[in-house]
């Protein structure tokens, strides 16, 4: 796009945020106001707030029209997302008015889809493009308080009395204070912590908040403490039905920077902003005349990003890493106050983050596994990560999606979350059972007993919605009891039907599964045919955890050559070994050196990264695809945290590896 065409805009909600913004646009140097959706065009006076703009009739309409290069996005908090990348699919740059999405992993997904399409994406903080803004840093950087210790910073009004029919009540509109206006003291502590670094942001390590919940459930005033790694402490504080100072307040070694409403800066329409600096010596004030609208900055910042083919924005505009950074401390502050809105509920989130349907795909392969009746994707996906059922939804939905129906579930994951949120997985997104392949587990050490099997299988199966498994593994191996006994206990949950397809040891030896084998053809039982050990082009040197056992080395590549029996592993892609996280001069992560660093691993890595240089992907790749081109059964198990990683991981799917590629790999 040239330097002289202007970025032709479209506003989807036609809010009193959104005639602000136009405004903006009005005031630009690179924007033209074009359309304005609504799903109420015949809405008496709409116009008068948009003097030129087409009045369009739906969001769909105004995101097919070509004559429209930007849109901004002002509908209320939940449906941010999922407009957001409607728009971006349909080729569209977005501004979205904060915040970016309910929380990170939803705006993460947001950021993803728009870097795949090449089009920018970014959050819609004002104040960030202002000059008092940027002097604010300037002042932080060059010392003028001295060393940073504590900020403080509010954003409160009273909106005088419980309203249920106002938004900012609305449960089902993420009302309150937090996700509506905390966002700009917590953007704003986060921006200076940093500034104090010289960074562009930096992420608290703790947060600890508090918080008057309402009727409705959502938060009318709520303060937290934040303490970042440079020791800097910060308070911040919100409120709907508690008008607060809302003073920017930065207290350093040698005195105290003061703002009065630091996000309307010098004012809405221009004027003069006042930085005051109070020192042991006396005060001064700094004045920031600025005659520009408040808006006018941050929609030049976006047609400037566009006009250089960036994605995000630059500072001091939020980058990707920036929104979701501050969207973590919000989801942080909401989690230490137990503010989980119904919208965020299996109940009421019932289709994916672009508001459509969850139907399987078919881009996943599948492969036929010996002893399940259902043919199984070639990778099973974990998702033991994730703090809720909204965030572990937009994993689910996307592996689903794209063919993926191994899910790998435990008792003792998050206590029992993992499996709560996978049978509401499925209950909410209508999935057929019987098209899913469930992954169990149980009898996690301590309690590893042949008497545990039974009862953490009632409370599994409940909290998964099901009334059976299709692969069962127990977690852990006791060798004070006999295995027998272990195979017994197995051996009944086959015949009670609670474990329909296979079974066997996670963290087993060869020696303990051959003995258990032995014992059941012996005796006439079910015997274990499946195995859940790590398998890895990286070999463990020790164990991740207590108890964990690998199944890398050639003595049990012989064993699972001769046996056949599928391996379902973990870790198949060494924990970030094959990433730019480990290398030979790096010994930052505890975990990596002393689980995978050994002269064998590097040099296997040094090929990776070679054959990963010569196909054109990346090293990590490599690793999984060499998991899955071995002569026997291995079904890798994937945790992915983000969409980028998932979709990273089912690309190696795709890769193929010849039996000469997989035998160099080794060396």
């Amino acid at each position: 796009m040239s330097s002289e065409q202007p970025i032709r805009w479209g506003i989807i909600g036609p809010g009193s945020i959104a005639r602000t913004f136009a405004e903006g646009i009005a005031h630009s140097t690179t924007g033209r106001l074009v359309a304005i959706a609504t799903r109420n065009p015949d809405k008496p006076r709409l116009g008068e707030g948009f003097p030129g703009a087409r009045i369009v009739k739906g969001y769909d309409t105004l995101l097919a029209d070509p004559e429209i290069d930007a849109v901004y996005i002002a509908t209320p908090h939940p449906s941010h997302a999922e407009w957001a990348i409607k728009a971006i699919r349909a080729g569209k740059h977005v501004l979205v008015e904060k915040p970016m999405a309910l929380s990170a992993y939803d705006a993460r997904s947001v950021f993803h889809e728009a870097a795949k399409a090449g089009v920018f994406a970014g959050e819609a903080y004002m104040y960030r493009f202002h000059p008092q803004t940027v002097r604010l840093v300037e002042l932080v950087r060059e010392g003028a308080i001295g060393e940073v210790r504590i900020i403080r910073s509010s954003f409160g009004f009273d909106m005088g009395l419980h309203r249920p029919e106002h938004r900012l009540f609305a449960n089902d509109l993420a009302g309150g204070g937090i996700l509506d206006v905390g966002g700009y003291p917590v953007s704003m502590v986060c921006m200076l912590a940093a500034a104090a670094d010289r960074k562009p942001f930096l992420e608290p390590l703790t947060v600890s908040g508090a918080a008057r919940l309402g009727p409705s459930g959502v938060d009318e005033w709520a303060s937290a403490l934040l303490k970042f790694p440079n020791d800097i402490v910060a308070e911040v504080s919100c409120s709907i039905l508690a008008q607060q100072d809302n003073v920017l307040r930065i207290i350093g070694s040698k005195g105290r920077i003061e703002v009065n409403d630091f996000w309307f800066a010098s004012g809405k329409q221009g004027g003069v902003g006042r930085i005051e600096i109070i020192m042991g010596g006396g005060q001064r004030t700094i004045e920031v005349e600025e005659e520009r609208h408040l808006y006018s900055f941050e929609v030049d910042a976006v047609g400037d990003a566009i006009r250089a083919g960036r994605t995000e924005f630059s500072f001091p505009g939020m980058s990707a890493d920036d929104s979701c950074a501050s969207l973590r401390v919000l989801d942080r502050w909401r989690a230490s106050v137990s503010l989980e809105y119904a919208i965020e509920t299996a109940a009421k989130r019932t289709v994916n983050i672009a508001g459509a349907a969850v139907v399987a795909g078919d881009s996943v392969p599948k492969r036929r596994i010996s002893g399940l009746a259902k043919p199984a994707s070639t990778v099973a996906l974990g998702f033991e990560f994730f703090p809720n059922f909204a965030s572990a939804s937009l994993t689910l939905d996307a592996f689903y999606e794209a063919g993926g129906n191994l899910f790998d579930t435990a008792f003792i994951y998050s206590a029992g979350k993992t499996e709560r949120i996978f049978g509401d997985w499925v209950t909410s997104r209508k999935v057929n059972r019987e098209d899913i392949v469930l992954i169990g587990k149980g009898a996690h050490s301590p309690l590893c007993y042949p008497d545990v099997i039974a009862r953490q299988l009632d409370q599994s199966l409940e909290r998964l919605k099901t009334d059976y498994v299709d692969v069962y593994f127990m977690h852990r191996d006791n060798l004070d009891i006999p295995v027998g006994e272990f195979v017994d206990a197995m051996d009944a949950e086959v015949r009670r039907g609670r474990i329909r397809g296979i079974f066997g040891g996670s963290n087993w030896t060869r020696e303990r599964m051959d003995e258990a084998i032995a014992y059941a053809e012996r005796n006439g039982k079910a015997a274990p045919t499946a195995l859940s050990n790590n398998f890895s082009l990286a070999q463990m040197l020790d164990p991740i955890w207590p108890g964990c056992v690998a199944a890398s080395d050639d003595r049990w590549k012989d064993w699972l050559m001769t046996r056949q029996i599928p391996n379902f592993a973990w870790s198949s892609q060494g924990r970030g070994f094959f990433t730019e996280r480990a290398g030979r001069d790096k010994h930052d992560d505890e975990e990596l050196v002393r689980v995978w660093y050994s002269d064998l691993n590097f040099e296997r890595r040094d090929r990776a990264v070679e054959l990963a240089r010569k196909r054109g992907c990346s090293p990590i790749h490599i690793a999984l695809a060499y998991v899955i081109a071995q002569p026997f059964p291995v079904i890798p198990l994937i945790g992915p945290r983000t969409m980028a990683e998932l979709e990273d991981s089912l690309s190696a799917i795709r890769i193929t590896l010849t039996p000469e590629e997989v035998r160099w790999l080794e060396g």
